[in-house]
């Protein structure tokens, strides 16, 4: 019944952006560094607990392809993946800086993409 498991992974990931979108989300991160960067591997973990506790869900797999510059403005785009393979994307940017601290912004796309056959 591949149609139910679909509509129930759009629900599901549809939660998620609403989730996301109604939160006004924003993070932010404290780094050791002169210039400040946030590893993609970071960003993708703080994302995926942001996520977890914005919607109640438990912590999605999420994958941010960068790191993250710590420059007013700089933009990223990561994917949500859902356990079936549909996925959502994700767009981080960067709000503020203070001192080695990285503040960013994040939003959902409002459309999930379904898994490749």
């Amino acid at each position: 019944m591949p149609t139910a498991r679909s509509s129930a992974t759009a629900w599901s990931l549809s939660a998620v952006a609403a989730g996301v979108l109604l939160a006004g989300c924003s993070g932010s991160v404290t780094v050791g560094k002169t210039t400040p960067k946030l590893s993609a591997d970071k960003l993708s973990d703080t994302l995926a607990e942001k996520l977890a506790a914005t919607t109640g869900q438990p912590k999605p797999d999420v994958s941010c392809p960068e790191d993250l510059v710590g420059k007013v403005g700089t933009t990223t785009r990561c994917t949500l993946t859902a356990g079936d393979g549909g996925s959502l994307g994700v767009t981080v940017t960067v709000t503020s800086v203070e001192d080695d601290r990285i503040n960013f912004d994040f939003k959902a796309d409002d459309k999930v993409s379904p898994a490749a056959s």
